[in-house]
């Protein structure tokens, strides 16, 4: 279950865990969706079942218009976005804080915690779009090598945005402890009816702690 929540130019879903949560996790979308996905509702519950306050919400971008993609000249108004996600959430956890999102989402999250170092206590990277389909020359890796957010990255056998050992590289740009967990055979969006995605996703981040 989940309350709808808007606070502080915030909106979206809040799922409490039964107990005294012992993590935060603010979760956002990718370019052509919004926070209620079927991977996101996924994700937050099988968090919240083990103890983790999720709050899944929409990006800026989505909070102005209902579809079509971000421009990228308004991409700092999305970092923006999901700080002040990760403030709600300290306001209402007083345990870390990890801030993460499926394939654009998540890199807007990764590029906040290397602007701001100790903005949270962990990433958890969705899907990480590594590079536009077809363009393995366009890298997005640019903030990496000054990420010192330890973090998470599930990516997909399959996924066009990046292969297996292009991931693997970029990750060694990352100074921080990183942990890759693969899913052979998934693609960008995941799968989670078919894909062991949430348990393998939810048992790394909780090894973190």
């Amino acid at each position: 279950m989940s309350e709808l929540l808007e606070r502080d130019g915030v909106r979206g879903h809040l799922h409490r865990p039964t107990g005294d949560a012992v993590a935060g996790l603010v979760l956002t979308h990718g370019a052509g969706s919004d926070c209620d996905t079927k991977l996101l509702r996924a994700v937050a519950e099988g968090f919240a079942d083990r103890g983790v306050a999720v709050l899944r919400f929409d990006l800026p971008f989505r909070q102005r218009r209902a579809s079509g993609p971000p421009h990228p000249s308004k991409a700092a108004e999305d970092r923006e976005g999901v700080s002040a996600a990760v403030a709600v959430m300290r306001e209402l956890v007083s345990v870390p804080v990890w801030a993460g999102g499926h394939s654009y989402g998540g890199r807007q999250a990764s590029m906040l915690a290397a602007e701001h170092a100790g903005l949270v206590d962990a990433l958890l990277l969705l899907s990480y779009p590594l590079h536009p389909p077809a363009k393995p020359e366009k890298l997005r890796t640019e903030h990496l090598p000054g990420l010192r957010t330890p973090a998470v990255v599930v990516h997909g056998s399959k996924d066009p945005f990046a292969t297996p050992d292009e991931m693997r590289s970029a990750l060694e740009l990352i100074p921080a402890p990183t942990t890759l967990v693969e899913l052979e055979g998934a693609r960008h969006d995941l799968a989670p009816e078919k894909f062991p995605v949430v348990e393998r996703a939810v048992t790394a981040m909780l090894d973190l702690l």
